[in-house]
């Protein structure tokens, strides 16, 4: 009887632990602020295969900015189209938007979208235009009954109101603060799903603000500041991956049941995988541009951050006969151009937003006010408390001990005098607090002029001395 009642036991025992819910492994892949760099594209889609072959549940994720910063890719027939083509054919399931999605425009936007195979969600831009049709909020995915809820914001600080970029791009749309919507989604989706998850272009410090306030989320994917981050921040898992695809994040949360048993993230090189030799062939095709690749003039030595920019404002003066020129540091999308031969596509690279020239008649006082508003402004923090504009006259900001601007000192200028200013339409359209006459949009395009003066003077030798700098006024 009581070897009944032992073996009894045993298949009691067995049975319930065949019952018990087993452990399941979901992984995120993500990325963000690829900025059109496929060249790096076959490195992401071995290091993709690779995990797909070992993890059984996989989501592939990005955070924004798809686009601009490749004029192999920006200067397409249809501009942007080959970063989606090899995201659609590579498998990605979802995606916010960034700031940069909106370069040329909304209804460009919008058609692009339609031709994304992923889901598109942000929960933070209203539309009412037939141009960019209203996205979803959010979406719900379903893995082997794992429910996996992403809800996608972009920044609107750096407008003020919209994301960075010139206005006429966001006519029509309006940008509601994206950590209150994203916190409104936040509580209606936390009771429907397993896993909640923010796809966030806000920015690690808008990100962190956030998680001081709301902790429904259980992993946020990241944008926007192009920093590498990997951390708990108030009970939930914060990661971004820095910039330009040299990097993805992969997120493993482990279920039993539909209850989250433990969450691990790190950031991995891709430069330790072989490009996948399919994917290096179709990047390869976009890359045989002739008119692109075709040498224009030269750099008699190499020019680091500081020499491109000093080239760009001196070169929007010169061409525009100006005393001063100024050049936004956010418009220097290279860090260095090597000595030797730049072909087209280096320029356009450098200057890929179709920039034009803006003239002003401005004081001494005007730039000092220009200058100041910018280095404090707390709305727009990504482009404060640093040597935003870059300037052909030296100028010393001196800062109190807080790090705030309390004046400008120009030793070249002469206060009171007005002089012809030139600078970039970004500065001319979206800077606030600027003050002068005469101000006019030129039509001519940057880029153009950086080409001519590469054919016509070359070899050029950069000058990589800063003329600006800060001091602390202690």
């Amino acid at each position: 009887m009581k070897g009944m009642f032992r073996t009894g036991l045993i298949l009691l025992a067995a049975a319930a632990a065949a019952c018990a819910p087993r452990e399941r492994t979901l992984v995120l892949l993500s990325t963000n602020d690829m900025h059109a760099k496929i060249q790096n594209f076959p490195r992401l889609v071995a290091a993709v295969e690779n995990c797909r072959d070992t993890a059984q549940l996989v989501v592939l994720v990005d955070a924004g900015d798809r686009w601009t910063g490749n004029a192999y890719v920006d200067m397409a027939a249809t501009p942007g189209m080959p970063m989606i083509a090899l995201m659609n054919r590579l498998g990605y399931d979802v995606a916010t938007l960034g700031n940069h999605e909106f370069d040329h425009g909304q209804a460009f936007l919008g058609r692009m979208i339609d031709s994304m195979a992923f889901e598109v969600v942000c929960a933070n831009v209203t539309s009412d235009t037939c141009t960019f049709p209203q996205l979803p909020p959010y979406v719900v995915l379903d893995k082997d009954g794992i429910r996996i809820g992403f809800v996608g914001v972009v920044t609107n600080y750096e407008g003020p109101g919209h994301p960075a970029g010139n206005a006429s791009s966001f006519e029509g749309l309006e940008f509601p603060d994206p950590q209150a919507m994203a916190m409104k989604y936040a509580a209606e989706l936390r009771p429907k799903v397993d896993l909640l998850v923010l796809v966030s272009h806000m920015g690690d410090d808008r990100d962190v603000e956030l998680l001081g306030k709301e902790t429904r989320f259980d992993v946020v994917i990241g944008g926007h500041t192009h920093v590498k981050v990997d951390s708990l921040v108030n009970g939930t898992l914060l990661t971004q991956t820095g910039k330009y695809l040299k990097n993805v994040g992969v997120t493993a949360v482990r279920f039993r049941g539909g209850k989250i048993e433990g969450i691990e993230s790190r950031l991995v090189p891709l430069d330790g995988y072989a490009p996948d030799a399919s994917y290096q062939a179709e990047v390869d095709r976009y890359y045989a541009d002739p008119e692109l690749n075709k040498p224009v003039g030269a750099f008699a030595g190499p020019a680091d951050k500081w020499g491109l920019a000093n080239w760009m404002a001196a070169s929007v003066a010169d061409e525009a006969d100006a005393d001063v020129g100024f050049y936004h540091i956010g418009g220097v999308r290279l860090d260095s151009i090597p000595a030797g031969g730049v072909g087209a596509a280096k320029v356009y690279d450098l200057e890929p937003f179709g920039t034009e020239i803006a003239t002003m008649r401005m004081t001494p006082a005007d730039m000092r006010r220009m200058i100041l508003s910018k280095y404090n402004d707390e709305e727009n923090r990504k482009e404060a408390h640093r040597i935003d504009l870059i300037s052909t006259t030296p100028y010393v900001i001196v800062t109190d001990a807080a790090d705030n601007a309390l004046d400008v000192r120009f030793p070249k200028l002469r206060e009171g005098k007005v002089y012809e200013v030139a600078v970039s339409d970004y500065v001319y359209r979206n800077y606030k607090d600027l003050n002068y006459t005469d101000g006019k949009l030129t039509g001519t395009a940057v880029a153009g002029v950086l080409l001519e003066e590469l054919q016509d003077d070359g070899p050029l030798t950069p000058d990589n001395r800063p003329r600006q700098k800060i001091i602390r006024n202690s």
